[in-house]
């Protein structure tokens, strides 16, 4: 198969992207790219038999580490969902695995059952979707959760130095991205909270724009 197509969603998509998206990435983080993902997945406390939910993946390269560290026989399972079709082909290609799996769905109508992962983690999406999506796709992450459950997200927030600055509000205004403008605002951990979790613990910041927040499903 060489074609699936994309879910609908008012969020922006990235398939125009899909062929390059692997090569582009590395440059746009700054060569820190590994070194985030590698502290991302450190902060999902990891179980081999976990069930984790990589939200807005891409080309899969952070569920695939995930699903690395999980157990290759056992429950231990990392899913990828991204509403870009051509993504989730080529994640399919480059890093599926019977641990490692990904399908085509929308952040805001996760098509999965209540309680049905023990983490969630997210990286460089949720600027991508407009406030009110935001809202919704993080109270569809509460509800698939497990009590107890952990959540990652690591994505631009407010800005902490001049660098992170200009990169920030260039990156709002080149890529005509309002989303970009709500995350440097500083919305997401007062929507993550609003959602139902736990207030979100800032871990590190990248960049000077870039970070890692924590909370759990009470």
């Amino acid at each position: 198969m060489d074609h699936l197509d994309s879910v609908p969603t008012r969020g922006r998509t990235l398939d125009y992207a899909a062929g390059v998206y692997d090569l582009l990435e590395p440059w746009v983080m700054f060569g820190q790219q590994s070194k985030i993902n590698a502290e991302v997945i450190d902060a999902l406390n990891l179980q081999k038999d976990n069930r984790v939910l990589d939200v807005g993946c891409g080309t899969g390269v952070v569920t695939r580490a995930i699903a690395d560290r999980l157990s290759k026989k056992g429950n231990g399972m990392a899913m990828g969902i991204d509403a870009a079709g051509k993504m989730i082909l080529g994640a399919r290609k480059k890093r599926g695995a019977d641990n490692c799996r990904f399908e085509t769905a929308a952040a805001e109508d996760l098509p999965f059952e209540d309680e049905s992962f023990d983490s969630a983690v997210s990286t460089l999406f949720f600027h991508h979707i407009q406030l009110d999506l935001k809202k919704i796709a993080f109270k569809e992450l509460f509800r698939v959760l497990k009590p107890g459950g952990r959540l990652v997200v690591c994505d631009m927030h407010i800005p902490e130095t001049a660098f992170g600055w200009l990169v920030a509000h260039t990156s709002r205004w080149i890529l005509f991205q309002p989303q970009i403008g709500e995350n440097i605002r500083g919305v997401l951990p007062g929507v993550i909270e609003q959602a139902g979790f736990t207030p979100p613990v800032l871990e590190k910041t990248y960049l000077g724009y870039i970070s890692l927040f924590t909370s759990f499903k009470p």
